[in-house]
């Protein structure tokens, strides 16, 4: 055998090998990566927001828009920008934190005892304080 074919044959296998190892190392990334997306599939997943769902019955944001026009007008932009309120709102907190804080609002206008239970909790401060928020968002998209 020539020298040069020799030469080439080993420059072959030189090639060979090096395409192997490139081969097996691309192997390696895409097996790992499988196992990554397997183990995040596995995983709890995200936590839901409000936005996500579309928790809200359409009783209760009638009643809120009904409520928003009477403090508002009763007018057709009235209406649409109460009805964009309602739909920010529930964008921003889900329905149970919407009837929490609608309960403390109503029950903390009870005189005594029992109003001031829910006036002077931390739990309904909070759920007061995330209802404020998500109101004052709204007044500032929709009005």
């Amino acid at each position: 055998m020539g020298r040069r074919l020799r030469a080439e044959l080993i420059g072959v296998g030189v090639q060979c090998d090096f395409l192997k190892s490139r081969v097996m190392t691309r192997s390696i990334i895409l097996r790992a990566l499988g196992a990554a997306l397997i183990m995040a599939t596995l995983m709890d997943p995200p936590p839901l927001r409000a936005g996500d769902l579309n928790d809200y019955p359409t009783s209760a944001r009638a009643d809120y828009v009904f409520a928003c026009m009477k403090a508002n007008g009763e007018t057709q932009d009235v209406l649409q920008k109460c009805s964009c309120s309602i739909d920010v709102i529930a964008s921003i907190i889900p329905y149970d934190g919407y009837v929490a804080a609608e309960t403390i609002i109503s029950m903390s206008q009870v005189t005594g005892p029992v109003g001031s239970e829910f006036r002077a909790t931390e739990q309904a401060k909070l759920a007061l304080r995330d209802f404020r928020r998500a109101q004052a968002e709204a007044e500032v998209r929709c009005f």
